[in-house]
């Protein structure tokens, strides 16, 4: 039996992820999320019927026989959901629809995405979306791509061809080699790029089209399935629904589910085992995720399916943990699924940051994007951030305050966690978005590394010759105050200065600039110096070149770490050693 493929649909926020399969699907399910952004995961069966009406002509142009019994797509509020259709060593989805602006091109979340779908080695078609938004496009709606194409005048077809080129260059940054399908010449090495429109539904029998082709064509062994088989799957969302209780979301990518079936999922404290109360689906073209839908009760489901079960004892199940049915096997089953969790949910005795996140699969997520970025993992959990993890995080500071850290992904923070963090000074980095949990981390270790560093350069008299500018002495002495012009380096108060012959002439006392006091003085700057043991006329003269005298012991130290200030340093050294 082949099943159909599972597809998932990611994209930056707001470029029309939920729309693209609104279009799809016929239904209003858009319009009626909190800001037009999907908020929930839901799970849509396009059976082939639909897939023939909406490209036949296509079908017949390319005598191309569909085998497959339809698309499960899932809908992913950004891209966190996808990450729960885990399975060891990959995931779930088969495919991916990576939803781009054509006007926007690829933006942060759209990295993350990437960055994911590489991880997790999932092959994905670019849906170029708002062609209708392309300045000039005449909209015709739901037709293919190419006729609607042909009918736009030369200048609307290069607007287009411009930002498939740029999304072309943006995809090759990330190591893949892509363009627009109809160019396409290798498709086991390319990825195709599809102009569409969710608002009109221009481009979407493509979509369709190259998603239903690519599946049978290259997944052929994958989609197979033996239909009594004890069902295999992944558990998307855990929630409670009215009169059913807690109830968890699953998608079932192999075998049969039946309802009475003994199942066992990942939970907080352990494996899950319980039986199947009941087991709902949605009509096709409906969502699971849609509240005013009814569901239907059914007594199986074969993969692959997008499934609600209701079930006792689910209140700790884990969102990303793995889903199986036992027939006999129950040992066996357990030790696979704590394995799994064991794998997930790491504790290890090094110095490295703490993450805490909602569920597995945004978990497993993190602990790849971060260990990828060099960054060493020395806890991973499910659940809020508790005290006991900033006392964790404290001692690992104590040792490496850069991983002496937490990261805490949609989830809370314990109000005495939040207590101990500002005692101790643990950082704790919280967001909803997976990519902001990593740039904020960059960036605050960027910003420390050069804080340290800057705090480490304070106790170095820096580098700089100066010239006092004729026609500026405001004071001959006690102190002598005298214009200057910084020729290059850095001047600060209480630096020591010598003249270009090495001999020490006074301390600068002060600076100021437009009659203001200032700290400090970089090259190119006019300012007045106050030199206390400088006297004008004496051991000082309108015109002298001077120079900050820096301890010898600290010239050689400074050779190494003042790479900008390099030659000055060797010329400030050559006249304290006698050799200019």
């Amino acid at each position: 039996m082949i099943r159909s493929p599972i597809i998932t649909v990611l994209g930056h926020v707001d470029h029309g992820k939920t729309f693209l399969l609104d279009r799809i699907r016929g239904t209003s399910i858009a319009a009626k999320e909190a800001g037009a952004i999907t908020q929930h995961v839901g799970a849509s069966f396009i059976p082939t019927d639909v897939i023939k009406q909406k490209c036949g002509e296509l079908l017949e142009k390319y005598k191309f026989e569909l085998k497959i019994p339809g698309l499960l797509f899932i809908d992913t509020p950004g891209h966190e959901a996808f990450t729960n259709l885990r399975k060891r060593g990959g995931s779930t989805a088969d495919l991916a629809v990576l939803v781009i602006d054509i006007t926007q091109g690829v933006q942060p979340q759209t990295k993350e995405a990437i960055e994911i779908l590489k991880l997790n080695k999932v092959p994905f078609i670019v849906a170029a979306n708002k062609i209708d938004l392309i300045n000039g496009w005449i909209s015709n709606e739901e037709e293919m791509f190419l006729k609607t194409f042909k009918k736009q005048r030369e200048q609307v077809k290069q607007l287009l061809d411009e930002g498939i080129y740029k999304l072309m260059g943006q995809l090759s940054e990330f190591g893949f080699d892509s363009d627009r399908f109809d160019r396409v010449s290798d498709l086991t090495k390319q990825v195709l790029i599809i102009p569409v429109s969710a608002k009109t539904g221009e481009g979407i029998p493509e979509l369709l089209l190259f998603l239903a082709g690519l599946s049978q064509k290259f997944m052929k062994n994958k989609l197979e399935i033996d239909e009594e088989k004890p069902a295999k799957g992944g558990v998307l969302e855990v929630k409670e629904v009215q009169g059913l209780g807690m109830t968890i979301d699953a998608i079932i990518y192999d075998g049969c589910l039946k309802k009475d079936d003994k199942i066992a999922v990942g939970g907080k404290n352990g494996v899950i085992i319980t039986k199947i109360r009941a087991l709902l689906v949605p009509q096709p073209l409906e969502e699971i995720r849609d509240p005013r839908k009814k569901f239907k009760t059914v007594d199986k489901v074969y993969a692959a399916a997008g499934v609600k079960i209701a079930a006792p004892g689910l209140e700790e199940a884990l969102a990303g943990s793995p889903l199986r049915v036992i027939k006999g096997n129950e040992e066996e089953v357990k030790k696979e699924i704590e394995s799994e969790l064991r794998e997930l949910r790491i504790e290890k005795q090094i110095d490295g940051v703490i993450i805490k996140a909602d569920a597995l699969g945004s978990l497993e997520a993190i602990v790849m994007l971060l260990e990828n970025k060099g960054v060493p993992v020395k806890k991973a959990d499910v659940g809020a951030v508790s005290k006991k993890d900033v006392i964790e995080a404290e001692s690992v500071r104590k040792r490496n305050r850069y991983l002496g850290v937490i990261f805490a992904f949609n989830t809370n923070v314990m109000e005495e966690a939040r207590e101990e963090a500002r005692k101790t000074e643990v950082k704790i980095f919280e967001s909803k978005v997976i990519y902001q949990l990593e740039e904020d981390y960059e960036k605050w270790r960027k910003e420390e590394e050069e804080r340290e560093k800057e705090e480490e350069l304070q106790k170095y008299i820096f580098p700089a010759k100066i010239k006092i500018l004729p026609g500026f002495v405001f004071r001959a002495s006690k102190p002598a105050v005298v214009g200057v012009e910084v020729i290059d380096g850095v001047i600060k108060s209480s630096y020591p200065l010598m003249n270009d012959r090495g001999k020490v002439i006074g301390t600068i006392q002060s600076i100021q600039e437009k009659n203001q006091s200032i700290t400090k003085a970089e090259k190119g700057m006019k300012v007045a110096v106050s030199i206390q043991g400088a006297v004008v006329g004496r051991n000082i003269n309108e015109g002298d070149i001077l120079y900050t005298a820096i301890p010898k012991d600290q010239v050689y130290e400074m050779l190494s770490k003042f790479k900008k200030y390099l030659e000055l340093i060797k010329e400030i050294k050559n006249i304290e050693e006698g050799e200019v």
